[in-house]
């Protein structure tokens, strides 16, 4: 394929989401744990359904670079079903270049359903055992990686010893469901490689068997394990990056309005840092942009609707208040 300055990896999905009315929340006293309750053996009301194609961590990352500016395409897989048709009828609409999403004869496409509940969701996932095989893909400038099935832990490995191959591509990995169970033993290739990682305050902890809630320990632990870069978000409470020698906070962009649904809030953050990277801007605007485009994101429904275009991120970023500023800590 022609150079590519930003190439996904991952898995693509058809979102189904329903909209709930008749359910409930439980949480321990901590705010941890919460459960979404319906009732068991009874007929339940739904309010809607959306149903929202081509998403998913790389999809949603490469819509998001080419808002952005950047030249974007993505590797993925896809069933030969109208799923998979109007995922990709609907990459090619947002200027995603689709050469390497292959079809495979007699599969189904991804197709998970999002349980939305107040702004909050619970995904039901599935992915399909396709038989994941590397292609030639060039020197894309960056390569992002991201959720994937089970059965991809070889093909991740390939991937690792592509970027290893060819020094000029930098690695960005936002690992997904089944890579954060996988854990780093098993991908340990991946992360030696790896430019710049992204996970939640949570994932962090799992990754490194740890019980610590300390943010910077935990940045400096993943660090340790390969990337050069980490970045850990923490909810409403922020963002945070480390480079091996700054540690970078932001707080989280003020809600313009309040949330619609948070998905895709973190895929739009990672991204748009990575983006940022792409671009050759600072590590201190790289952590600025990303929570502005998560912010606008949470406004709609789906993971790609409101990711913003260059100038109006910008235009945000300059007229944020001034509350909304990168810091060392």
């Amino acid at each position: 394929m022609a150079k590519t300055e930003f190439l996904a990896i991952g898995d693509i999905t058809t979102d189904a989401f329903i909209r709930l009315k008749d359910a409930s929340v439980h949480c321990s006293l901590e705010r941890e744990n919460c459960e979404l309750c319906l009732r068991f053996g009874d007929k339940v009301p739904y309010e809607d359904v959306y149903i929202v194609p081509a998403v998913g961590n790389s999809p949603n990352a490469a819509v998001s670079a080419a808002r952005l500016g950047l030249s974007s395409g993505l590797l993925a897989n896809i069933g030969d079903d109208q799923n998979g048709q109007e995922c990709v009828a609907q990459l090619k609409k947002e200027n995603v270049d689709t050469t390497l999403v292959k079809s495979h004869a007699g599969m189904k496409t991804n197709y998970h359903y999002v349980l939305w509940y107040e702004e909050e969701r619970t995904i039901l996932v599935k992915h399909q055992a396709y038989d994941y095989a590397l292609p030639d893909i060039g020197e894309p400038s960056w390569v992002y990686l991201s959720s994937l099935g089970e059965n991809s832990l070889s093909y991740q490995k390939e991937i690792a010893a592509y970027v290893r191959e060819h020094s000029a591509i930098n690695l960005a990995f936002q690992p997904g469901t089944f890579q954060i169970k996988a854990g780093y033993d098993e991908l340990k290739e991946v992360y030696e490689v790896c430019k710049v990682f992204f996970c939640n305050k949570e994932e962090a902890a799992r990754i490194l068997k740890s019980t610590s809630t300390d943010v910077k320990e935990l940045l400096k632990g993943v660090h340790r394990l390969g990337p050069e870069i980490v970045c850990i978000t923490d909810g409403p409470n922020g963002a945070y990056a480390y480079d091996g020698t700054q540690t970078l906070f932001t707080p989280m962009y003020p809600d313009p309005r309040p949330p619609v649904n948070r998905t895709g809030a973190g895929d739009a953050f990672s991204s748009t840092f990575t983006v940022a990277l792409a671009l050759g801007l600072p590590l201190e605007t790289a952590l600025a942009w990303g929570p502005i485009n998560s912010a606008y994101v949470v406004q709609g429904i789906g993971a790609q609707k409101g990711l913003l275009t260059r100038a109006e991120l910008e235009k945000h970023l300059a007229e944020a208040p001034g509350s909304y500023k990168v810091e060392k800590i």
